[in-house]
């Protein structure tokens, strides 16, 4: 008696099982969390470059005989004390905000890289000299470091930009002269010099690169932090100055009526909230990407 042997057809082609990948992943909830935050970072740019295609209105004017009415058709997140519609003043106040804080991470990100990358390719002692800097700067809490600036600068949105961005200096310098430790002494870098290229070549060419993916993350992170730190700074009264529309201003104003008119404070700040939440589920998916 001979057995014969039947091979099963298989159950699902190539495209089926792949397609089937690609759902699985789809649903899983790190995805839908980070197309929630590209989501909400994308709309509150929409509001920083075109903020009267979403709000029409004029931010600063006001009538009296609307003050103080709760969030409605006519008015979505209210109005305040002189009657200004809080939705339009939100969304203008995004222009204010968001340039503030991307001038902030931005100086940041480029000096903190330059000290960093020096550090990390120069003499011992300049590398001593240079994380001693940052560790000082490390040591101080970044709040009162911006208010210590800030009375040197003066108050004004751009004087809260450069304020922040001394803060976020120094964890760029750290960030950046590990990474070029770590990739400097990699085969590849000692393969660019033996096919005889220089010093400046290879730092450029070769080590920079490879160390600028946890910078990134590091940037989307600080972008958030410097929003809470331009709010923050706005709340206390250095930022723009009222009647101008701004986040933590908007915030500051409406204190007094926390008892009577709670949208004031509650929409400005879970504004906030939610874009510096956004910015950092964008950094953690920015840094576990980077790590595979």
């Amino acid at each position: 008696m001979t057995e014969k042997l039947v091979l099963a057809p298989p159950t699902t082609s190539f495209v089926s099982s792949r397609a089937g990948s690609l759902l699985r992943s789809a649903r899983r909830p790190g995805t839908a969390t980070v197309a929630l935050a590209l989501g909400t970072l994308l709309l509150v740019t929409a509001w920083a470059l075109v903020p009267g295609v979403f709000a029409p209105g004029d931010p600063i004017a006001g009538s009296l005989a609307d003050a103080l009415q709760p969030p409605s058709a006519a008015h979505w997140f209210g109005t305040d004390a002189t009657g200004r519609d809080v939705y339009t003043r939100v969304v203008h106040g995004a222009a204010n905000t968001l340039a503030s804080a991307l001038l902030a991470v931005s100086l940041g990100l480029i000096v903190g890289t330059l000290l960093g990358l020096v550090a990390g390719s120069g003499p011992r002692w300049v590398d001593a000299s240079l994380m001693r800097l940052v560790d000082v700067l490390l040591s101080i809490p970044g709040l009162l470091l911006s208010l210590s600036v800030i009375i040197i600068l003066g108050f004004g949105l751009m004087q809260i930009a450069l304020a922040v961005a001394v803060t976020s200096i120094a964890a760029f310098a750290r960030l950046v002269r590990g990474e070029v430790l770590r990739v400097r002494s990699a085969d590849f870098i000692e393969a660019a010099y033996a096919s005889g290229g220089t010093f400046g070549t290879v730092m450029f060419r070769h080590i920079l690169p490879n160390s600028l993916a946890p910078v990134f993350a590091l940037a989307a992170l600080q972008f958030g932090m410097a929003i809470l730190a331009i709010s923050a700074l706005g709340f206390l009264g250095y930022g723009a100055p009222p009647p101008a529309p701004e986040w933590g201003l908007m915030i500051a104003e409406g204190r007094d009526y926390v008892a009577t008119a709670w949208w004031l404070t509650t929409i400005p700040g879970i504004v906030v909230v939610l874009v510096v939440l956004a910015t950092n589920r964008l950094s953690a998916a920015i840094s576990t990407r980077s790590a595979r």
